[in-house]
This record gives structure tokens, sequence and C-alpha cells, in this order.
């Protein structure tokens, strides 16, 4: 299928990816091989304290009076996949399927999101006949989980003072600023009790939602299965005495939670009530998110346990839960149309010995995400909950006097015949970290078109991969 698509080497080098497992922190054996492949070349390879991969490319015959030019993309992907599937991240390829011109993973995430901007940096790194000046390849690692690679980034280590970043996910979007955040981290201890006599197990699930990059789609109004089934645990401990052994959601501190479990005991011969009330419930919640969730299904069945948690415990986690905030909190006034401030409660695994949640914040200014960060902090701390906030990194503040962005443009309009757009993207990109360590240095962003990058069926449009490839070669070949 791959060798079908253009251009070649780039989807060649992106079936590469999917072969090798490349989860956050566990880039390892992918930097090893890019770099192997590298050094096979003659290229010029360091691996840093961080375990970012830099790879070094001399300017093109006669170019060689050209500024650098740093290409940059990270080489981790986000792990998602439906409850059914069986796929293990750690050592199964991607399998992808060629659909009405998307390549589409139907079950996992495809990593096209950084994937193709790997592909496409390395498709230059290979290219004989590519005009261009010295390229600095840098890939960075732990970007879907921390962004911890460019947390890492020594300064001087970098030579160009000019960077494109191959990053973003919209073909015909040149993007010069982006989101700063940090992530606020609960945990919990608990003192598990005996699951009480004359009870029943049940298994709640809440399955069946879009999910998505907690960035981008962030402001569409989707589901978020952790407070969606909380909502549910709440009312359902008011009817009847519940008690609550497990509530695990989300899988990932950057994606919008798709599913939700909660393993509760209720006394026995309530099995027929609580099918009715979740009956109830699913037809609600679907009403709600009316034309965007017409697949969310909520049941439950018999399950087992030995333990439930306190009752003062399970309402702490249930209340404080059910209060915390999720979504966004302000559009902003500097850029009509971008979410300013928001957050992902994206991740909660609660036992009952205790448990932890994460909550992602994001936002324009570097003071919104504090401020939001400390409200959360604030939340728990009324029941004496350990919360802290870490993993701060900087927005990107946009240049709107960017040379490399005007070049970006006139390449577009020459190539393409048409008008670009400048965008600022909510969701976090790299680049803000690196213009911190470097600064001066000028950025912008580009790439092909992805769907649903951050959950099971993520796509990339073909044909804008071409387009993307063509508009990367021309602005090379142009930068002087």
């Amino acid at each position: 299928m791959f060798s079908e698509l253009q251009p070649t080497s780039v989807w060649a080098h992106f079936a590469t990816l999917c072969r090798i497992p490349r989860q956050s922190k566990q880039e390892g054996a992918l930097r090893d091989h890019l770099r192997e492949w590298a050094q096979a070349r003659g290229l010029a390879t360091l691996v840093d304290s961080a375990g970012n991969l830099i790879i070094r490319k001399p300017a093109s015959p006669g170019r060689e009076h050209v500024p650098g030019m740093v290409l940059q993309g990270h080489l981790d992907m986000v792990c998602q996949k439906n409850s059914d599937s069986p796929h293990d991240f750690s050592r199964d390829p991607i399998r992808p399927v060629l659909r009405d011109g998307f390549l589409v993973a139907e079950d996992t995430t495809l990593g096209a999101d950084n994937g193709i901007g790997v592909a496409m940096i390395l498709s230059v790194l290979e290219a004989t006949d590519l005009p261009h000046g010295p390229i600095e390849a840098l890939f960075t690692v732990d970007e879907e989980a921390g962004m911890g690679g460019a947390q890492g980034l020594a300064s001087g280590v970098l030579q160009g003072n000019t960077m494109l970043n191959l990053d973003t996910e919209e073909w015909g979007e040149f993007y010069l600023g982006c989101a700063g955040g940090m992530d606020v981290n609960v945990a919990r201890p608990s003192q598990a009790q005996a699951l009480p006599a004359g009870h029943d197990v049940w298994k709640i699930a809440l399955r069946g939602l879009r999910g998505g990059h907690s960035g981008v789609n962030i402001h569409e109004g989707r589901g978020n299965a952790i407070k969606l089934l909380v909502r549910v645990l709440h009312e359902l401990g008011r009817q009847h005495p519940l008690h609550l052994s497990e509530l695990r959601g989300g899988t990932a501190r950057n994606a919008l939670p798709r599913e939700a479990f909660a393993t509760v005991a209720l006394p026995v011969g309530l099995g027929a009530p609580l099918a009715k009330a979740l009956e109830q419930w699913q037809s609600l919640l679907r009403q709600e998110l009316l034309g965007i969730e017409p697949k969310l299904t909520l049941d439950a069945e018999p399950a087992a346990a030995e333990h439930v948690l306190p009752a003062s415990e399970q309402w702490v986690w249930l209340h404080s839960v059910h209060a915390a905030p999720h979504g966004v909190r302000r559009m902003s006034q500097r850029v009509p149309g971008v979410v300013e401030t928001s957050n992902n409660l994206g991740m909660v695994d609660l036992t009952p010995n205790g448990g932890s949640c994460n909550f992602m914040v994001r936002s324009l200014l570097d003071s919104g995400s504090q401020a939001l960060a400390d409200e959360i902090l604030s939340l728990w701390a009324l029941s004496g909950t350990k919360a802290e906030a870490a993993g701060q990194y900087p927005g990107w503040t946009p240049n709107p006097d960017s040379r490399l962005l005007k070049l970006c443009q006139q390449v577009y309009r020459d190539e393409f015949k048409a008008e670009s757009s400048v965008q600022v993207i909510h969701a976090g990109l790299e680049c803000g970290i690196i213009a911190a360590k470097y600064p001066g240095i000028d950025i912008v962003s580009f790439g092909p078109t992805i769907r649903g990058a951050h959950a099971p069926g993520e796509s990339v449009d073909v044909a804008s991969v071409a387009r993307t490839w063509h508009l990367l070669s021309a602005i090379l070949a142009a930068h002087t």
C-alpha cells in the first residue's frame, strides 16, 4: 500500500515509523534506527542528554552560503486504542488502511502526529536532488507526555537561526504561535474496606465518545467520559447506598477521554433498577450531546470486587471530580476564534487503596494557565488532597514581522496560486520552548491535514501530504 502513494520517499519513511513502536519515553529503538540510517549515509549525528536526535546535512553544492535551517519534529506518538482492540503499542506495528483519500488507523491512533513531519524531514536528509542550505534535523522525544525532549534541549546546540516545525495539522495554514501550559497531578491514598455483605458488584461502562486532541478539539463540545460517568455515579449515589470500588478513565493527558469505567457495589436486587437508570442516562446524555456524540453508550455488567473505598473517600473523589473544571475557560480577545485558556481532565485511576488524576491546563497567556491551575489546586486543597502543578512550558508568542513567514507565504502563493492563512493554535507546540532557549530564532510551523489526532481512527489526507512535501521543498530552495 505505501509503495503506491506519492511522494514515495515520504511514505517509505512513514512505513518505517509505523513498524517501529514509539510510545512517549520509549523512543530509543526508533532513535537508534534513525541514527544508524543517517550514519550509513555519512551524515553527522548527535544524541543529547535529553535523548533528542540531531542529524546534520551539509548544504547542496553551490548553496554553502545560505543560512542554516532547522527542521523539527517529535519521534513519539499518542498511543490510544479502542478498549476491545488487542493492539500492544510496545511491540505491534500500526496497520493503517487507505480509505477515500485518507490513510486511516481504524482501532488505534495512526501516529501521523508527528510521524508525517518526521518522514518529510528524513526525506530531505535523503534527497540528492533537492537544493538547500545547511540542514539540522532536530527529532525530539517525549513531546506527547510533557515535552521532555524540548525542555531538556540545551542552548548552544542548534546552529541555524531559522526553523520549520512540521507538527501542525491543517493544510494551507502557517502557524506563528501556540499555547503554553502545565499539568496538575492529584494523588490521594486510602484504606480499603471489605465489600459489605448483601451487595452485588457491577461494572458500569461509558463508551463510544469521539475523543480527540485536548488542544485542537477542546472547543467543539465533545464529551469527557470521566466527567459524564462521575455525574452519573454522583446521582446514583444519591438514590441508592452505592459503594465505589474502582474508577478508571482516559489513557493520555492530552487526549479527550473516550471511555470510563466504574466498579460499584449495590444492595442485592437493584440490577433491574440500575439497568433502567443507565438506559435513561444514556438517552439524556445523547440528547445533551446531540450531533456530537451519537455513539455514546452506558451500560453495566456483573463484576467482582473484594474491597471498596470508605464512604468518606468515595465522596471526596466523586464531589471533587464532579466539581473540577473541564473545557474552555476563555476565548482569546487578541486572536479572534482561538481558545485562550482551557483544561482537560484527561485521566483518573482510582482503587480502594486510593488513586490519582491528571489535568492538563493550556493558555495563550502564561498567567492564564497559572490562574486556572491554581483554581484546581485550591479545589483539592479543600479536602486535604495532595495536588501539584508540574511540567510548565511557555507559549509561543507570535512574531508578525517574521521574515520566514513572509518567505513561506510567498512560496505558497507562487506554487499554489492561492493565499495561505496565518493562525495561532491552542494546542501546545515545542516552538515556544525552543524559542525561549534560542532567543531570536525565526520559527514557522505547517503540515498536512490530519483528522482525529490523539484518538483511534486518526487519519491523514494523502493529497495534502504531497502538497506539503512540495511546499517544504520549495521553501528550502527559496531560502537565502
